[in-house]
């Protein structure tokens, strides 16, 4: 694959005028036009030559190609038609070559639930700013052959998915992640890469994927624990999970149970300690 082959800003622009496209704020559209951002991407990555990567929103390709430069076999899940269409062209016309290792599946992210071809390895991807969290979770969910995960997001929503127990952003997505895999932040994103440039600032988190927590809960019934210990933070414990429990006093019982203080708040238990809950809520 030929060092040019990479999208620049003047081969987005003209690709997205031959196509009559305009980012979108509906998708959450910021396209990479910075090739040397693409490259970080991919060695932060650490993607291997001939290694099955899915890529989530890949718009007119920039990721794209650089995947492909380093050797990946790319099944890119795009929500939009026109760029779905367009993209095995792209690439055919640019890289010819590389071209047998990209398949291009139009289809929402949300509500994929098989791949074509072997199952991914890794997820690279520069996630759409207006679902990042809920399209990660589902393919963590769902795909388990995922070894690493990188992904570019909003910096706020980067900061919630690496948050420790006890910091100011843990929460739901900083839980929920941790059953799947260890997540560290891995850099962040000038806004002068994109087109459009966006308003808010982007980072990169990586995720190493790990066994989930031994429990006899399962997964949905554990989220179910993390869900209403946080959906009012200042909440004790025994408060917020009254309901999901029956009552308050059975509430504490179950926290008891577990190890767990009554009068504590969600954001100072790990995943760990929520399965327990979830175990003991469950006797």
């Amino acid at each position: 694959m030929t060092t040019d082959a990479l999208l620049g800003p003047a081969q987005i622009r003209d690709l997205a005028g031959r196509l009559g496209v305009h980012p979108t704020k509906t998708w959450g559209q910021n396209f990479v036009v910075d090739a040397g951002t693409v490259r970080r991407i991919v060695r932060t990555a650490r993607v291997t030559d001939g290694e099955h990567v899915v890529e989530v929103g890949p718009g007119l390709g920039s990721l794209t190609f650089g995947l492909l430069e380093a050797g990946a076999h790319v099944v890119a899940v795009e929500i939009d038609p026109v760029l779905a269409a367009a993209l095995p062209r792209t690439v055919a016309e640019r890289a010819p070559e590389a071209a047998g290792r990209l398949v291009v599946l139009q289809a929402d992210a949300l509500t994929v639930t098989e791949l074509p071809g072997p199952q991914p390895t890794a997820l690279v991807a520069n996630l759409p700013y207006n679902v990042a969290v809920p399209v990660l979770l589902s393919f963590l969910a769902r795909f388990g052959s995922l070894e690493r995960v990188l992904v570019m997001v909003q910096s706020e929503v980067a900061d919630r998915l690496v948050a420790p127990p006890g910091s100011r952003t843990y929460g739901i997505p900083s839980a929920k992640a941790a059953w799947y895999a260890a997540a560290r932040p891995a850099g962040s994103i000038g806004r002068a890469v994109f087109w459009p440039v966006p308003r808010v600032d982007s980072s990169l988190v990586a995720l190493e994927l790990r066994e989930p927590p031994t429990t006899t809960a399962p997964r949905e019934r554990v989220f179910a624990v993390v869900d209403a210990a946080f959906a009012q933070r200042r909440k004790m414990l025994r408060s917020a999970l009254a309901g999901i429990a029956g009552s308050s006093a059975l509430a504490e019982a179950a926290l008891v149970a577990a190890g767990v203080d009554p009068t504590a708040r969600g954001e100072t238990l790990d995943i760990t300690a929520f399965a327990r809950v979830a175990e003991a809520l469950d006797r």
